[in-house]
Order: structure tokens, then sequence, then C-alpha cells
């Protein structure tokens, strides 16, 4: 059986990073995904689960905040739950395998300036080497 998923959006908010009761590390976050297509001219978002486990959970929760575009590669899992008033429930989610950032870091330093040249001359080019 084949059970891949592949995503990119954008963090709606800092992961979540908890403890099992065994100590084993547990990230849960929300990505934007844009769809492919646009219904009546306005292109859809979904707003999909994210669950990272063990070192992938620690990467995320350390390295990923809010707003920053993230791809993800894992697979799709249900569970069946039933809520508060009683109803049964079935919740999808994505579990992921890889978490990779999809964009450049930010610079958070003042843009470069080139240094002022105006000292300098030029140098003729009919020089022998």
């Amino acid at each position: 059986m084949l059970n891949n998923a592949t995503l990119m959006g954008r963090l709606t908010a800092d992961p979540e990073r908890r403890q099992t009761p065994n100590n084993i590390p547990v990230a849960s976050f929300t990505l934007a995904v844009d769809r492919n297509y646009s219904s009546g001219g306005e292109r859809q978002t979904d707003f999909i689960g994210i669950t990272a486990w063990r070192k992938t959970a620690e990467f995320v929760s350390n390295y990923f905040h809010k707003g920053m575009l993230a791809a993800v590669q894992g697979s799709i899992q249900t569970r069946s739950y039933t809520d508060n008033q009683g109803i049964k429930r079935k919740a999808f989610e994505i579990v992921a395998d890889h978490v990779y950032f999809a964009e450049p870091k930010r610079d958070s330093s003042p843009s470069y300036s080139p240094p002022d040249v105006g000292d300098f001359e030029e140098i003729p080019d009919d020089m022998p080497f």
C-alpha cells in the first residue's frame, strides 16, 4: 500500500511541543496550504494539522515559527473519537516524517550597502599584463 503526503504551506502559529508520559517529544502545528485552483476568482486555503514525533518534533519546535514556509513529507492518519456532545467524529492529520525549510532564512540585519568608492581612480586598459 502507498500512503505518502507532501505539502507546502505556512505555519498558522508556533508549533506546540509536548512530551508523552514516556518522555517522547511530539510537536503539533497547522499548515495553511493554498489549493491549486480558485473558486469564483478566490483561491481557497486548507488548514491541515501536522504531528511530528521525536527528533522531527524537536527540530520543528526549535526552528519553525508562525508564518514560515515549510515543506512536509509524511503520511495521512485517521482517528475516531467522541466529542463532548457524544457525537462520533473522525480526525485526519499528517504525521510528518520530514519537515524542510521552504524559503531562505530571513535576515534581520540591515540591508547591504556598498562602500563609498569616491577616492579610487580608474586603471587604464593598456596595462602590460
